[in-house]
Formats: structure tokens, sequence, C-alpha cells
């Protein structure tokens, strides 16, 4: 279950920076080391390397992909990075199912209004942590208004945990189409 977590916007920031030039570096060693490697040991003289260089940036590339996802992921110093990524993964999930939300908020669905809920408040976050209040103002309106609807139906408000059986339970029209 994911949990939405107030960080400090400022050490946010500086740690996702942190890991973001960390990665970068390794990549840029990794992708030159390997495209000397497969030119000195596959290239010749008097022809293009430009195969070998693109096979060693490509494997430098995959490389970093599978160091990042299998060795860097639980590192402390990417600790930020992995949170926002997850948090932006999450509302995106909503993102794509906002119509089947909408729905099932019309129809006063529990389940539908906590995950709108967790929606606001985990875009409340991002936008927090990105250093972006401003383009927040212009739902204000509309999270008061579900905010108080929520409040007179009896539920809690402190949505900051996403379980998604409410994504499973949204009313959902012709699941074998295309969303």
């Amino acid at each position: 279950m994911f949990e939405i977590r107030h960080i400090d916007p400022e050490k946010y920031r500086q740690q996702t920076r942190r890991s973001t030039l960390i990665v970068v570096l390794v990549f840029a060693v990794l992708a030159m080391f390997l495209s000397t490697l497969a030119v000195t040991t596959f290239g010749n003289v008097e022809g293009s390397n430009f195969r070998w260089n693109l096979a060693g940036v490509l494997l430098g590339l995959i490389t970093t992909i599978v160091l990042v996802r299998n060795v860097f992921w639980t590192q402390p110093w990417m600790e930020s990075a992995v949170y926002g990524w997850q948090l932006k993964r999450r509302l995106m999930s909503i993102t794509n199912t906002m119509h089947h939300v909408e729905a099932g908020v019309k129809t006063d669905s529990p389940e539908a209004m906590k995950l709108l809920r967790f929606y606001h408040l985990g875009l409340g976050e991002m936008h927090h942590l990105d250093g972006n209040s401003q383009a927040l103002d212009e739902l204000r309106v509309q999270i008061d208004n579900h905010k108080q609807a929520m409040l007179e139906m009896g539920l809690s408000i402190d949505q900051l945990q996403l379980d998604s059986a409410w994504l499973d339970s949204l009313p959902r029209s012709g699941r074998g189409s295309a969303d």
C-alpha cells in the first residue's frame, strides 16, 4: 500500500538532483568505457566504427538501467527519487481511470470518493515537492467541494494511503474496450 509522506521540498529537490547526477555519470562512464572496449576489441582502423560505438552506448544504457533497478533503487541517496517516481505512478494510474472515478463520485461510491481525495492530496504533495503551487490553485474549488462532500458523507478526509481495491471497485462500462 502506497502512502503519501510529507517531505521537505528543498531536501527532495536536492536529493533528486544528486541521484540524477549520479545516474547520469554512471551512464556516461559506462557508455564511454563500453564503446571504447567494443571499438578496441571488434573495430578496425580503416573503417567506420560507428556500430561498435553505438553498441557500447546501448550496452551502457542497458547496464545503467539494470543497476538503477537492482542496485541503486534501494540506496538511501535514491529514496527521494524513488518516492517521487512512485507517487507519480500512483497519480497516473488514477488519471488513466479518472472518468470512472468521476462516475463513481457522482453515485456517491465511498471508494471513488476516497480515491479522488487521495488523488487530490497526492497531486498537492507532488506540486508542493516540485515547487508548483500555482497549478493546484486552479483545482482549489473542486478540491474543497469534494472535501465537503466527503465530510457530509461521514468519510475521513485523511486519505494518505492508496488502497488498490479502490481502483478495482470502480464502476466500469465496457471492460473489454480500450479506455
